[in-house]
């Protein structure tokens, strides 16, 4: 039967060697520089291990020198990214392009057409885990393409903003019992998830406006957007201040929430709450 690539115990080595070589520069020499054959721009290889009959993948380091960029190609047996360094572009076919900084691990499915490359303004360095079957190369990257990727990214960024922004602005009127604007900003089919239920835009429109439940005040900690085309998912850590059944407890809590665009404007579609572990509540 055909070995694919077993990935865990070589993810874990080579993070944590990473990790305890952290104060070097680079683990690995910077290799070869490569020969320009399916990529353009300086890409430099360190091959770490080869395939063989034991292990059915091998390790190569590639250091991408700003602007470099492989052509489209694909993996028979799959690949996995490990970035090390900088911060660069991933992108299948038929997909958004990803941006990948150190610390990320990027899947490469079987057989499916992508690239990957650094950014025309920084460089960036990773380790490729790539299963013991020919890499099948297919066209080059559009330079046009290419160059205008910084404005698709710098545009994510901006939407990202927006989004955070708009869920600032929900907290607000949650906690002043704005059902005017939540009733905008809720999606028609939107979905509320409680920790004593779960229900629909009317109910939670009708909770917070009698005071059943009552967000007086939600201490941001952390938030990260991920925005995938007209949809957006925001994570909060939070700790909410709230009156529920004319009590107040104070409670830590991960805010799941999901926005979806329509004519322009972005709707909260769902929102979710789960307590975190450790925290202090009371009155």
């Amino acid at each position: 039967m055909k070995k694919y690539i077993s990935y865990s115990a070589i993810l874990f080595s080579l993070l944590l060697c990473r990790q305890l070589n952290a104060q070097d520069d680079s683990t690995f020499p910077k290799g070869e520089k490569a020969p320009n054959v399916h990529h353009t721009g300086d890409v430099w290889l360190y091959h770490v291990s080869d395939a063989d009959k034991t292990f059915d993948y091998s390790i190569v380091q590639a250091v991408f020198a700003k602007g470099a960029k492989l052509d489209w190609h694909k993996h028979p047996a799959g690949q996995q990214l490990i970035i090390t360094e900088g911060i660069g572009f991933y992108q299948e076919r038929g997909k958004q392009v990803q941006t990948v900084k150190k610390g990320d691990v990027v899947h490469c499915a079987a057989g499916v057409a992508h690239w990957h490359a650094a950014t025309p303004n920084t460089g960036v360095t990773y380790l490729a885990i790539t299963g013991n079957e020919p890499t099948e190369w297919l066209e080059p990257v559009k330079e046009e393409e290419f160059n205008s990727i910084e404005l698709t990214i710098s545009n994510t960024k901006n939407v990202e903003k927006e989004i955070m922004d708009l869920s600032k602005k929900k907290w607000d009127w949650m906690a002043d019992k704005n059902v005017g604007q939540l009733d905008d900003l809720f999606h028609e089919q939107s979905v509320f998830v409680h920790m004593g239920g779960s229900w629909g835009k009317e109910k939670e429109l009708s909770v917070i406006e009698s005071g059943g439940i009552w967000y007086k005040k939600a201490d941001v900690k952390e938030v990260s957007v991920n925005v995938m085309g007209n949809t957006a998912i925001l994570l909060n850590n939070i700790t909410l201040l709230a009156v529920v059944g004319g009590n107040e407890v104070t409670n830590p809590f991960e805010v799941t929430e999901v926005y979806v665009k329509e004519d322009g404007n972005w709707k909260l579609s769902a929102l979710s709450f789960t307590k975190l572990l450790g925290g202090d509540s009371g009155k």
